[in-house]
């Protein structure tokens, strides 16, 4: 058999959660604490990893679509939260490029830094702003997962092509959700385990 095209879907429950939430979310606190929401219910409801992110229109607070993590669902290692979130971004705005002309500034929040993989996804999508929730090694030590080689110099990476980076948003909330899926003892999905 021969696969030509494959989809990547929401998980059941996020329309209803999304339809809940404000349009407007006006401060980073307020929109992380939904992508927060996102990757609890995520990994509670048993639908993928303790893992979301939302793009934001920076400056209104306007939310264009907050997304989780899909790679067991979907059998699809690339299903980050991230990579789920930007393209559902781009498929609702109608561009591969967020920060094209005449576009708002587009702000991309994420419940800790993203991994290897998805750090490139941030970089090329568009957006002007990454807000995050943690970036030292917790992540990793509490649930498992391997976030693959960052760039040593990742911060400097990001101002270099015009993103700026706002750290440690909610760090406490985030952490708590890694803490209660380990000890859920929930599928750590890495390739090779570690």
């Amino acid at each position: 058999m021969t696969v030509t095209h494959f989809n990547l879907t929401q998980p059941d429950w996020a329309a209803e959660e999304l339809e809940k939430m404000p349009a407007v979310m006006p401060t980073v606190e307020e929109r992380m604490a939904a992508v927060i929401r996102f990757s609890r219910l995520n990994f509670e409801r048993g639908t993928g990893g303790p893992f979301a992110a939302g793009v934001f229109e920076r400056d209104t607070g306007k939310r264009v679509v907050i997304s989780a993590n899909r790679v067991v669902a979907h059998n699809c290692s690339s299903a980050h939260a991230e990579v789920m979130t930007l393209s559902l971004a781009q498929q609702i705005l109608g561009t591969y490029d967020l920060g094209g002309p005449g576009m708002p500034a587009y702000q991309f929040v994420v419940n800790w830094r993203p991994c290897a993989m998805c750090f490139g996804a941030t970089l090329w999508s568009g957006i002007r702003e990454l807000v995050i929730s943690g970036s030292g090694p917790e992540l990793e030590a509490i649930t498992g997962f391997d976030e693959g080689p960052v760039h040593p110099d990742w911060e400097n990476e990001l101002a270099k092509r015009g993103i700026s980076l706002i750290n440690n948003v909610l760090r406490d909330e985030a952490i708590a959700v890694y803490r209660d899926f380990a000890a859920s003892q929930a599928l750590v999905y890495n390739a090779r385990q570690g």
